[in-house]
């Protein structure tokens, strides 16, 4: 059985674990649900560390996977609609609203496979394996979705005549 991290050391992520969290839920209660439920999770699952490792990887990993079920559980619970990189939105009279010309909601329309590499990656300044370790898919993979949220970003934060050429596909309204 692997020993558990001191205290000490699991306080010293929980600005990171926080600032991500932000990003990912949107708003202050959501992401301090997140933290909290991230490090609850961390005490439960403290056998699971392997000690000389990245810890604060390790508790990225676990907030990444609670955040992916809550999406999964909203998704399914309450019948919402079910966006994915490839949800089209040309049909959309708003999609190009004012409103877009926010970085914050520009990130929070990107859907959640692509917020949350962008921000391991650009935030959180993980190289691509790192990245890749916490999502837990390959580096390619990380690459690819990295290229895709940023194009999509770029492209929520332009003037109105170049959003008028992006893919609608990669953002989520």
């Amino acid at each position: 059985m692997a020993s558990a991290p001191g205290v000490e050391q699991i306080l010293a992520h929980i600005p990171s674990l926080r600032r991500y969290a932000r990003l990912l839920a949107g708003d202050a209660a959501g992401a301090d649900d997140l933290v909290q439920d991230t490090l609850e999770r961390a005490c439960t699952k403290w056998s699971l560390w392997k000690p000389g490792t990245a810890l604060r990887a390790w508790l990225m990993t676990l907030m990444h996977n609670l955040y992916l079920n809550r999406v999964r559980d909203w998704r399914h619970d309450d019948n919402h609609a079910i966006w994915d990189e490839h949800t089209d939105l040309a049909h959309e009279p708003m999609a190009h609203a004012p409103d877009m010309l926010d970085l914050e909601r520009a990130l929070a329309r990107l859907t959640p496979t692509l917020r949350t590499v962008l921000l391991l990656v650009s935030v959180e300044e993980y190289t691509y394996a790192e990245a890749a370790e916490i999502l837990q898919i390959p580096v390619g993979t990380v690459m690819s979705r990295l290229h895709r949220a940023r194009e999509a970003v770029r492209a929520a934060m332009a003037p109105d005549d170049a959003a008028a050429r992006t893919p609608l596909h990669l953002v989520k309204r």
